[in-house]
């Protein structure tokens, strides 16, 4: 009988598990907004801020995202977070289908929640702390309702010039001044939409809806310009050929 050898256990080829790819969703079937007028706000304040930041901070290549996944922790797609709106910057101008901080190391510098009464312990509690805790910088809470602010809108910034023993502390303030420091610009509250005005020249950001009342009157105005040049020129024209049937020539 041949005997049986054992097999060098050393000599024999191992097995490499093949890792499993790890899976980020990008939707979970919820809709945009809790109301149409929450969902108004989101657009209204996505559009504004895409505008003035292409203008003015094309340098930083902002990305506004609204209603996107957060993903704040590599491998573990449950630890995630969908901001109405974020504002992210040095970030490649690209389409998000979800975001994740590890993938290019910037972490948005200010969130924005449409909050309501069903939502008011999540945004200001849970939310609140996660965004202090990875290092947002500014978050607003805007109640288009007025279900739970009473002044509808509500903001934290990030303390500056921390002592170092409490860099890991929850170090939000409250915003006492309306005022967006990271995006140089003042909040105010206008029925169900957030105002946004420029610091430097007071000047308000317009919302689609103005933006082309404020194009048609312009073009009107410009018609309205064209039109008296034109009549003026008839008239001209008339005391020209009046004075030259007298034999004054006009040059």
């Amino acid at each position: 009988m041949t005997p049986i050898i054992a097999p060098d256990l050393e000599s024999v080829p191992k097995i490499q598990a093949i890792p499993k790819e790890i899976f980020y969703p990008s939707e979970d079937g919820e809709p945009l907004a809790e109301t149409s007028v929450h969902a108004d706000a989101i657009i209204a304040t996505v559009a504004v801020l895409r505008n003035y930041l292409a203008e003015k901070f094309a340098e930083r290549s902002p990305v506004v995202l609204a209603d996107q996944f957060l993903y704040y922790a590599q491998g573990f797609p449950r630890l995630r977070v969908a901001p109405d709106v974020m504002v992210i910057f040095d970030i490649p101008q690209q389409p998000y289908d979800n975001y994740k901080i590890w993938e290019t190391g910037q972490i948005p510098i200010v969130i924005y929640e449409m909050t309501s009464s069903s939502t008011q312990t999540h945004d200001q509690s849970k939310k609140r702390e996660l965004y202090e805790s990875i290092g947002v910088l500014e978050y607003w809470l805007f109640d288009p309702k007025g279900e739970w602010i009473p002044e509808k809108l509500r903001g934290y910034r990030r303390q500056a010039n921390l002592p170092e023993k409490e860099e890991d502390s929850l170090v939000y303030e409250a915003i006492s001044d309306g005022l967006s420091q990271v995006l140089g610009l003042r909040l105010e509250v206008e029925s169900s939409l957030i105002n946004f005005y420029r610091q430097d020249n007071g000047k308000k950001l317009l919302i689609p809806s103005e933006l082309f009342t404020a194009l048609q009157t312009q073009t009107q105005r410009a018609e309205s310009a064209e039109e008296r040049a034109r009549l003026a020129e008839q008239v001209a024209q008339k005391l020209r050929d009046r004075l030259a049937a007298l034999g004054i020539q006009v040059q």
